[in-house]
């Protein structure tokens, strides 16, 4: 008998594990998870060439009709609070001092995108959730409006009959304005608002979102309970947002490895647990040895990374005590959690660093608490945010942004 035919009747017998782990494979990565998976924007398989302009187009236009319906309500609601000015103070404008927990939202005009009105999207998702937290609000909300052009920000402007919005002295505005570049003036208008908010309010604990993160609904519910748990009291900052297309597996981040590695193993020995008990020998030959629990692993390893992780992160959304925590990401910092008094620390440090390209606020703050002695930083996952922010208040916009 030729050699060939000897190892096709060998080990391609349909009855032979072997036969059975390609035939598995094929139709699970050939066949199965390009079927199911080819429109999903963060997997192996998405057809980009087909899909990315489509659905690009499809978020812009969700977004621009947010922004214009946030527009209407906050118009309305001042004209509403204008008629019963005489009623008494703002419903928002709380003086509360200490509170326990400070949103403060970071703000300045957009040249580009002003239709879609990302600040007044993110205070009424804002309006909306602030009451869930039982009796009192979930926090004092403060806008911190850093715009130092000579145009005014009219969204901030609209907002002043509901929320407190605090800038910069013209004079200060203009000092920023001529003494640095871009990137440097992003930080000191951060840190400008960590230190206004905690002079005006002295809060507990500190969240700063920028104008286009727009908070997810169990975002008071998930920050609570950040909060509660023991890491927070040792922690400088918890990062709310790290970016969907960098959220997978095959990362240098070591507890992402282990996270896939043990994702592998425990759905592989329940397979195989699973296929001993229950299934026929003549159907499926796969037993609980060694070899094919390796082989298993790795076969759900690879279907998980191809499928995205991203995806399995959001069935964390069942709870807010599912919500994992784990070492912080270098970017980005569109929301921050800031416990206790840690806000005034990172002013210190982030006003010790000069930033420029390749040198953000994100980078300089991801490097000193890798280098301060003491000092620790984490990250939430799934986000606790969307980054609705097609167009850069600081930076140069594509003429039609893309979601990738």
């Amino acid at each position: 008998m030729p050699r060939w035919r000897s190892f096709v009747s060998r080990y391609l017998r349909w009855s032979n594990p072997v036969a059975q782990a390609l035939a598995l494979s094929a139709v699970t990565f050939c066949v199965v998870l390009p079927l199911c998976c080819h429109r999903l924007l963060y997997s192996y398989y998405f057809i980009r060439s087909v899909y990315l302009d489509s659905m690009s187009e499809e978020v812009l236009r969700e977004s621009l009709d947010r922004g214009q319906d946030a527009l209407r309500f906050w118009q309305s609601a001042a004209s509403s609070s204008s008629g019963a000015a005489s009623a008494g103070p703002p419903a928002f404008a709380g003086d509360d001092r200490r509170p326990e927990l400070l949103v403060t939202v970071v703000t300045s005009r957009r040249d580009q995108g002003s239709d879609f009105h990302y600040l007044l999207q993110v205070m009424r998702r804002l309006s909306g959730v602030l009451g869930g937290c039982g009796e009192r609000r979930c926090a004092e909300v403060l806008v911190c409006d850093v715009e130092s052009g000579s145009l005014e920000n009219q969204d901030a402007r609209l907002l002043e009959a509901h929320f407190r919005v605090i800038r910069r002295s013209p004079e200060e505005q203009r000092r920023n304005r001529d003494a640095v570049n871009t990137f440097e003036r992003e930080k000191r208008d951060y840190v400008f608002c960590l230190r206004k908010g905690w002079e005006l309010f002295r809060p507990r604990n500190v969240v700063v979102l920028e104008d286009d993160a727009l908070p997810k609904e169990d975002f008071f519910q998930v920050v609570r309970d950040l909060l509660s748990r023991r890491f927070s009291l040792h922690t400088l900052y918890v990062k709310l947002y790290h970016p969907e297309r960098l959220q997978r597996y095959w990362n240098p981040e070591p507890y992402r490895i282990l996270e896939w590695v043990g994702l592998g193993l425990v759905a592989a020995t329940a397979l195989l647990l699973a296929a001993s008990s229950c299934w026929s020998p003549r159907c499926f030959s796969f037993t609980p040895s060694a070899g094919h629990l390796l082989f298993f692993t790795v076969y759900f390893m690879a279907a998980s990374e191809l499928l995205g992780r991203h995806y399995f992160l959001e069935a964390r959304r069942l709870s807010p005590q599912l919500y994992a925590v784990s070492p912080a990401t270098e970017c980005c910092t569109p929301a921050m959690l800031f416990p206790g008094n840690s806000s005034l620390r990172v002013a210190e440090y982030l006003d010790g660093s000069f930033c420029a390209k390749g040198n953000a606020k994100d980078t300089v703050l991801y490097r000193l608490a890798r280098a301060t002695p003491g000092e620790r930083s984490h990250s939430v996952e799934p986000n606790l945010i969307s980054h609705i922010g097609a167009y850069s208040s600081v930076r140069a916009n594509p003429a039609r942004p893309k979601l990738l």
